[in-house]
């Protein structure tokens, strides 16, 4: 999410003066931002885990040239948010249910923001502090990113994790004699692409591929399914 490797960085290693106008990258369809939780957590139900995908990532950085530093704004619509696992559509449609409607309020709430006002440019992993808005509260998260730099695309990967608590969120608790509880703490992974605005560009490198994949965040039910199906 994380993105603060910026391409004019070469240019200024060669001794090309940056341009004094800030410079925005888009967020591109293809990014990937999801969320994964143990056998309870903040969208857990009935005791699986879950994979959980934010269909529709928006925003954008600014990069501003020389001393200052650069900004993020990311912004997730709640009602994006599509349960991928476990593989079974009843189960998918309960568990979106009771995230809507018990956990993300989404009709109170429509979006999550993710936002970083202090990014400075640099190489290889990049600390910041992200403020993360879920449920009108806002809380600041440490995180991580491993960027890279293509010809006006930049990329940045990683995980962190949130408590639901620290944003107001009860922890679920529900199932037969409220058997089933909802853990504290799930994790965020993300893979985002962001294009830097130039005139005559057809978009980004395309739409994204299977979040279950997103390291950090990998889906292994099918696996735990096959497994659980082999006969002895």
């Amino acid at each position: 999410m994380l993105i603060s490797l910026l391409p004019v960085l070469s240019r200024e290693a060669q001794g090309i003066q940056a341009p004094s106008d800030s410079v925005v990258y888009r967020v591109d369809p293809s990014s990937r931002l999801v969320v994964k939780t143990g056998k309870a957590g903040l969208f857990g139900f009935a005791g699986h885990s879950h994979v959980i995908r934010a269909r529709t990532v928006k925003g954008k950085l600014v990069y501003r040239p020389g001393a200052a530093t650069s900004s993020l704004r990311l912004e997730v619509p709640t009602d994006s948010l599509e349960v991928l696992t476990p593989p079974d559509t009843a189960e998918i449609r309960k568990v979106t249910q009771a995230m809507r409607t018990e956990v993300l309020h989404v009709d109170r709430h429509p979006a999550m923001r993710f936002a970083a006002d202090s990014i400075r440019a640099s190489t290889g992993k990049v600390a910041i502090q992200l403020a993360l808005t879920m449920e009108g509260t806002t809380q600041t998260v440490p995180v991580t990113a491993d960027v890279r730099i293509g010809a006006d695309t930049l990329r940045a990967g990683g995980t962190f994790t949130a408590k639901q608590t620290d944003f107001g969120i009860k922890p679920f608790s529900g199932g037969p004699g409220g058997t089933v509880k909802v853990a504290d703490r799930v994790t965020f992974c993300f893979d985002l692409v962001a294009v830097r605005n130039l005139a005559g560009t057809s978009g980004g490198p395309g739409p994204a591929s299977d979040a279950r994949t997103v390291p950090g965040c990998v889906d292994n039910s099918n696996a735990r399914a096959d497994t659980a199906r082999r006969p002895m």
